[in-house]
């Protein structure tokens, strides 16, 4: 099993969902989260003062899918959640030894 861990846009969620949904992917986390990356924020005018942004608003999608599942989960975030601009986000895939379901004591590994 991995878990696909993808940083996105809070905008492009809905369009993220339909599609994994669209594939048969349901079962996920949405982690409300802020960060930046290589461009290091963004400067915004207000009253015409300029502002530096350093953390933007970005959405965590956390999904834990068998190993065959894997690149259709990637390819499906990345395709449904990309606007060709900086900020569109990052996916990271990280092993997971073992899962247990709390409700049944189930075991998966």
């Amino acid at each position: 099993m991995k878990k696909v861990e993808a940083i996105i846009r809070p905008e492009k969620l809905e369009d993220v969902k339909k599609a994994l949904e669209n594939k048969g992917i349901v079962a996920m986390t949405i982690t409300e989260v802020r960060g930046r990356g290589e461009q290091k924020g963004i400067k915004l005018q207000f009253r015409g003062r300029t502002m530096d942004v350093d953390l933007l608003p970005k959405v965590k999608i956390e999904i834990v899918v068998e190993d065959s599942k894997v690149d259709t989960v990637i390819n499906t975030i990345a395709n449904s959640a990309r606007t060709g601009k900086y900020g569109d986000g990052k996916i990271f895939v990280i092993p997971v030894e073992k899962s247990v379901r709390v409700r049944t004591g189930e075991i998966e590994t």
